[in-house]
Parts: structure tokens; C-alpha cells; sequence
């Protein structure tokens, strides 16, 4: 079942995680318009996986398009988002910081900020949630499963924006997972790479054990 006033959901990035998610949506039913850095010619194969609910475009017609949008993409690239497409719009931002492929970014390498943080500040008018970035990609579709399931697996969000917040646990929630609410955006890096909840399953009591064990 979808969420009320969300039938397209737009993609930035067709990688791991923007495949998985591209089928949980088509699941769902949403229609999904996903693209790459490469051009829409190169998502042949997947879109005809995914079926006639889904269509290759450029970044800059996903977010025009989709009604929700996720940017899934090498961090480093976070600048080349569009901004205007995505004004007002609830923007999920799935990325981690990875200097080995990133290279060093001064403001993350301090620890002043996080990396959900420079994308919301790219996005001035967007309501960025963080989403998605703990879990390894093929479990998206294995792990998913249905509500009030017991010991069904929980994920992370975290944002600014409290009612972007309750639309994307709704999402989730449709999609197979619980959800741990973190907060704000400047909570973010206690699900960053290299803390206790990244990476392994749990539930919510035992996510937000780990949420509480992280240290920065």
C-alpha cells in the first residue's frame, strides 16, 4: 500500500542499494524513475527487471519526477545533486563517507559535521532523512518482512524535519522493516560507518543498544 500523496518515488544513484530499493518500491507499488551518473541508456537491463512502472531518466528528471527522492551515490558526488528539482521535497540520503574512495573531506575528518548534514546543506529547502546506509544491500529484499512480525528487523532514520520523518517510517515500515527514530541529522554519526549498529541486524530494542554503545 502506498503512502497517500507519494506515486513516484525518483533515485539518484542505480547502484546497490538504489537497485534494492528501486524493487522494493516497484513492490510497493509505486511508479520509480531512477537514473545514474553514466546516462539513462545504460539502466536498460534494469528497467526492464524492474517492469513498466519503472523508466531510466537523467538526475535532474528523477527528482523533478519522483514525489519522494533518493540519493544514493559515491558521497564525493553529493554536490553534483540537483537543488531546484528537489525543493520542499523529502530527499533520503543513503550515503557514507568512505575516505579510501571519497577522498578526505575536512569537515567529516573533524567530526564537526556529518555526512547527511552536507548533503541537508546542499538541499537548503529539502527535508533530508537519513535512510538506509546500515544495512547491506541484498538484505533490503531478504530481511523485509511484514508488519508486527516478531524480531522483525529494524533500521535507522534521522532528520530535521519531524513530518518528512513520519513519512519515511512509513515507508520503511512498507517496505519490511521497524524503525529506530535517532533524532536530528546531527545524530546521524552514531550510524555511521564504524559504529555498533552498522552493519548488523537487530531489532528496534537492540538497535537502539547500539545506538547508545556508539562513541565518536
Amino acid at each position: 500500500m502506498t503512502i497517500p500523496g507519494i506515486t513516484t518515488i525518483g533515485l539518484i544513484g542505480a547502484g546497490h542499494i538504489g537497485s534494492q530499493l528501486a524493487r522494493l518500491s516497484i513492490a510497493s507499488g509505486y511508479d520509480v524513475v531512477i537514473s545514474n551518473s553514466r546516462g539513462p541508456e545504460t539502466l536498460g537491463a534494469l528497467v526492464e527487471e524492474l517492469g513498466p512502472k519503472a523508466r531510466a531518466a537523467t538526475a535532474e528528471e528523477a527528482a523533478e519526477a519522483g514525489d519522494l527522492v533518493v540519493v544514493t551515490i559515491p558521497l564525493k558526488a553529493y554536490e553534483s545533486v540537483p537543488v531546484e528539482p528537489l525543493a520542499g521535497k523529502i530527499v533520503i540520503d543513503t550515503n557514507n563517507y568512505y575516505p579510501q574512495r571519497d577522498g578526505n573531506i575536512a569537515e567529516l575528518d573533524s567530526k564537526s559535521t556529518t555526512s547527511a548534514a552536507l548533503l541537508q546543506k546542499h538541499l537548503p529547502t529539502s527535508k533530508v532523512v537519513k535512510a538506509f546506509n546500515h544495512i547491506e544491500a541484498a538484505k533490503l529484499t531478504s530481511e523485509a518482512q511484514a508488519p508486527r512480525t516478531e524480531n522483525r528487523r529494524a533500521l535507522v532514520i534521522s532528520s530535521d524535519n519531524g513530518d518528512a520523518k513520519t513519512i519515511v517510517a512509513s515507508l520503511i515500515d512498507g517496505f519490511g522493516f521497524d524503525v529506530v527514530d535517532d533524532g536530528s541529522l546531527a545524530n546521524s554519526w552514531r550510524v555511521e560507518p564504524g559504529t555498533p549498529a552498522y552493519g548488523p541486524r537487530g531489532t528496534v530494542a537492540e538497535i537502539t543498544d547500539m545506538l547508545a554503545a556508539a562513541t565518536r
